[in-house]
């Protein structure tokens, strides 16, 4: 069945996640603050799927008459200007519509845009996703959700466009604190996996060996998997960028601090990270830490 939806923020992740939606059917209407972006990707898939899919000026034009509208933005203030800001779609949705917020951003922004929909009779749910550019377009992101039960099963039909695993966490909220787990869990095995490889660099040992006897037992990861060999040889160009690992980081060492809760090893991290960004690796991608040691 297909719905009629609208996806605000066309960057790295946003772009393809709205043209799997086209490619499936659903009718999709398009808004970029950059209004180029919007019409490159109406080049691209508008006449995929049913066709007829539309770009806006604003968000609250998207927004109109959709059953679902989706966002993937920058940060907080981005989600808080693209839901109630002047041009903001919580003015225009329609009774019980729902907002999906892919943002990666703070469980209490969740929370706060979460208050703002029921004060709207809208629902939103906070919808982080994890598996980068390259999940995103091969369709097979992983999904953590946060808010009420009823409309995320009317969601996740539709999110399964682009998505391999959905799953509700909890209340509002709950999906940003889940991916704050996530970005922990990441942080920790890129330091391992770049202090591991520099080791059997300096070692001499073949790497490609390692890697290929290593992964097949406990020390295995999708990190291994997938970036083990390209940042032995320096090949730092595969999605997800170092800034904004950082500012991923920054979100769950402001969370932890409020909540008295210690992550010495994701403040250590974090500021290897800041390492690299310093050697100008902002862009790069977050296996890039083996260069704090190789250069």
């Amino acid at each position: 069945m297909s719905s009629k939806v609208a996806f605000l923020g066309l960057g790295v992740m946003g772009y393809p996640m709205a043209g799997h939606l086209a490619k499936k059917g659903h009718h999709v209407t398009v808004y970029n603050r950059t209004e180029a972006k919007a019409k490159k990707w109406l080049d691209d898939y508008g006449d995929q799927g049913n066709g007829g899919h539309e770009m806006a000026v604003s968000p609250a034009a998207a927004a109109e008459d959709a059953d679902i509208v989706f966002a993937c933005v920058g940060a907080d203030d981005d989600v808080r200007e693209v839901c109630i800001g002047a041009e903001g779609a919580f003015h225009t949705m329609q009774d019980d519509a729902i907002f999906v917020d892919h943002t990666t951003a703070s469980a209490a922004v969740a929370r706060e845009m979460d208050l703002a929909a029921i004060e709207k009779n809208l629902y939103f749910i906070d919808a982080p996703v994890s598996g980068g550019e390259a999940g995103a377009v091969n369709g097979v992101l992983t999904v953590m959700c946060g808010g009420e039960e009823k409309p995320y099963k009317e969601v996740v039909p539709v999110i399964e466009s682009y998505a391999k695993s959905i799953m509700l966490i909890g209340g509002p909220g709950s999906g940003q604190a889940c991916k704050m787990v996530n970005q922990i869990c990441i942080a920790g095995v890129l330091q391992g996996l770049s202090e591991a490889m520099n080791f059997a660099l300096e070692s001499g040992l073949d790497t490609d060996k390692v890697l290929s006897v290593i992964s097949k037992g406990a020390a295995g990861s999708w990190q291994m998997d997938n970036r083990g060999k390209t940042m032995v040889k320096g090949e730092f160009d595969f999605g997800f960028a170092v800034d904004w690992m950082r500012k991923d980081l920054g979100i769950v060492l402001d969370e932890a601090k409020a909540k008295n809760i210690p992550l010495p090893m994701t403040a250590l991290v974090d500021q290897f990270y800041q390492d690299v960004q310093n050697m100008g690796g902002n862009r790069q991608d977050t296996s890039s830490l083996i260069r704090r040691f190789r250069g």
